[in-house]
Parts: C-alpha cells; structure tokens; sequence
C-alpha cells in the first residue's frame, strides 16, 4: 500500500524577495509587526509576504531599509519609517497604471483627460483616506500620500477629527470654530465628537473651502511626517483643541478645484 503523503511535507516554496528581506530584519531583531509599523502597512499584510507571495511593491522600501540597518544607521522605527515611505511604489496593473485602492479606508478619484500630444491619460481630481485610534498611535501614516498627491497636484486639503467633546475649546457647530468647511459635527455615544475642519480663506460660512495643500504638506513634514501630530498642532495652536487632547480619528480630503 503507497503510503499517503504527510500533509504539509514536501520542500519548503522558495519564499519571494519581500520575505526573504523580512526575514533579514526579523534576524536583526525586529519583529514582523515592527515591519509593517516601518511601511506603514497593516501587520497581516506583512504575514502575507509569506503565506499569499504579496509584497514586491514594497522590496524597494524593504530592501532600502535593510541596508539602512546592516550599514550600521539608525535603528528607531521612527527613522526607518521615513526612509522607507520615500522608497514605497504603488501596485500597478497588468496595462502600467496605478491600480486602483482597493482598501475601504481609503479612496483615490481620476478623470479621462487629453494631453497636448492628443493622447488620452488619467488625471487625479481627489482622495480620501481614514485612520483610525491604533494607526493614529503610530503617526497615521497611509494619510500621508493623500497629502503629497494634493500637493504634487496644485490641489487643497480639509480634514475631520474624533475627540473626546470636552477637549475641543469652541461650542460644536460654530463658524469661529469650522470655517470653509461644512459643520456636521458628528456626537457619539462615547462622548467624542467628529468636526471638520478647512482654510479661512472666504470667511466663516463660505462654503468648503480647504487648506493649500503645498503649505499643508510643509506643516506635515515639519512634524517629521507624522499628520496626526501636525493636525493637532494645528489645532492647539489655533486654539480650537486642548493640548492635552487625543484623536481617535483622522480623515484626510484631497480634491483639486475646477479650473
């Protein structure tokens, strides 16, 4: 009688490029969750460089980082983090393009347009992307290419915030507060609220009206590239937020206006 096959037997697969350069950081001391926090991606998506061959957007941060550490530099995922957003390329589709996110907490808008050699190309109108409390902890960094492609883009910026109803300084619902953005302020169960927020630019009730999104990418970048610590600076600094305050909620709207 053939004796059947044990399962899980066999040779091991070969494991793809991103796997073999987190196994390089885990033998470095890092753990699979510390990577993810360094790409600025969900821990599972990591375990998938292993079990489901994903990751090859994101070897040239991986691999970038691993030089980093074996080159003998800075070993903070804070640092890393920032080297390798720098290094992080979006999945393309089977044509070139960008393929589209696929994510629920995050949205990307384009348009058909035709460029001055007549031949057609998608053009980005707007984005969207949220973060919730355990990203926010750790600088809510899938916020941060919503602001770049805004800036890259000529475009504007307004956001909302969760926090607790007592740590913002204004009545909900006042212009002073919220100007250039609608006022729906959102009152939950746990007493947090949700305010949006946009520039000043037509003056209290003007309609949404956001934030340059050059400048806001500047603030951004001052704050090492963490928008939940530039967003509540924004806030304390203009006197709408108490400093000892705690989002535990972010969302970022990117839109270019129509010319």
């Amino acid at each position: 009688m053939t004796p059947r096959q044990r399962r899980g037997g066999g040779r091991r697969e070969q494991r793809n490029e991103a796997a073999r350069l987190t196994d390089e950081l885990i033998a470095e001391g890092f753990s699979k969750k510390q990577v993810a926090e360094i790409l600025g991606r969900n821990a599972s998506l990591v375990s998938q460089f292993f079990t489901k061959n994903k990751g090859a957007s994101m070897v040239e941060a991986l691999r970038a980082v691993v030089q980093e550490v074996q080159a003998g530099g800075p070993r903070d995922v804070d640092s890393l983090k920032r080297l390798a957003r720098t290094h992080v390329r979006p999945r393309l589709t089977k044509g070139g393009e960008v393929a589209r996110v696929r994510r629920r907490n995050a949205v990307r808008s384009t348009r058909s347009v035709t460029d001055a050699q007549g031949k057609r190309r998608r053009e980005w109108t707007s984005s969207l992307a949220r973060a919730g409390k355990q990203h926010i902890a750790s600088g809510a960094s899938r916020l941060y290419p919503v602001i770049e492609e805004a800036a890259a883009n000529g475009g504007k910026i307004a956001f909302t915030v969760r926090a607790l109803r007592t740590m913002f300084t204004h009545d909900a619902g006042r212009k002073i507060d919220s100007p250039g953005v609608r006022r729906n302020v959102v009152q939950r169960s746990d007493n947090t609220e949700e305010r949006s927020y946009g520039a000043n630019v037509g003056g209290p009730g003007s309609g949404e009206q956001g934030f340059d999104a050059v400048q806001f990418k500047q603030m951004v970048d001052a704050a090492g590239g963490d928008v939940t610590a530039a967003v509540k600076g924004w806030l304390v600094d203009t006197g709408r937020m108490h400093p000892e305050a705690e989002i535990v909620y972010l969302e970022i709207r990117a839109w270019r206006e129509s010319s």
